[in-house]
């Protein structure tokens, strides 16, 4: 295993834990996740989804925003020490580094399909980099 490809899978996986920071505290910090109409925030706040009444569209939104940081954040820091810390243990195991694969590529499709083109863009670096990590590495 290369020091190359540690240093380019720490890299990846500290852009989506960056990532996930950001999302998050723009999830519960400013108006950047609010919508920018006054009357959709109101509706969100008093409807709840068919699954329950016991939240609605607002908390759930919410929710799944600040669960969707949380989880960038654990990726980015479980690789990101997996690869400094226990690089010999990570890059043996096809499985997590096949796992990691397909949760970046999950992201790259996700963010060209729903999000817009800064995170689509930081994920598609975040993604060539550990790709490369993984070429690397198999040298």
């Amino acid at each position: 295993m290369a020091a190359l490809s540690v240093f380019l899978l720490a890299a990846s996986a500290g852009i989506v834990f960056l990532l996930g920071i950001a999302h998050l505290l723009l999830t519960f910090r400013g108006s950047a996740m609010v919508p920018r109409d006054p009357d959709l925030v109101a509706r969100m706040q008093g409807v709840s989804p068919f699954i329950t009444d016991e939240t609605s569209m607002w908390q759930a939104w919410l929710g799944f925003n600040a669960s969707h940081g949380f989880g960038a954040i654990l990726f980015g820091a479980v690789y990101g020490y997996l690869s400094l810390a226990h690089g010999e243990f990570l890059f043996r195991s096809p499985f997590l580094l096949s796992l990691g694969l397909l949760l970046l590529m999950g992201y790259v499709l996700l963010a060209k399909r729903y999000w817009f083109s800064r995170p689509l863009r930081a994920i598609l670096v975040a993604t060539s980099l550990y790709i490369a990590a993984l070429l690397v590495a198999a040298v």
